[in-house]
């Protein structure tokens, strides 16, 4: 459980920081979009990658569905100022303990 939990941190650190980029992260918020993208394929993008992530590491497609849903609303929040990047970032590391303990 410990070396899953390792690489599923690892994993959404690496898909949250370098592999999100300046593009996902603007374009994701509907409220700053990059110009002729629609918000959504940016949100849904990031999440795909995450859940992606999730399922290479997991190799379980509930918790590729899971982490899909949970990562867009999460971050569909985070956009609309719901809540900020720490709540954010701790529902995002919650799932990953989920995932490791299930």
């Amino acid at each position: 459980m410990t070396s899953k939990l390792v690489l599923l941190l690892a994993g959404h650190m690496l898909c949250d920081y370098p592999l999100q980029g300046d593009f996902l992260a603007r374009g994701k918020n509907r409220h700053t979009p990059v110009p002729g993208v629609p918000w959504w394929h940016c949100l849904t993008a990031h999440a795909l990658i995450q859940a992606g992530m999730n399922y290479l590491i997991t190799g379980s497609v509930w918790f590729f569905v899971a982490e899909l849903a949970i990562h867009w609303i999460t971050d569909f929040g985070k956009c609309e100022k719901w809540f900020g990047i720490n709540v954010d970032q701790g529902i995002h590391v919650a799932c990953k303990i989920a995932w490791a303990i299930l």
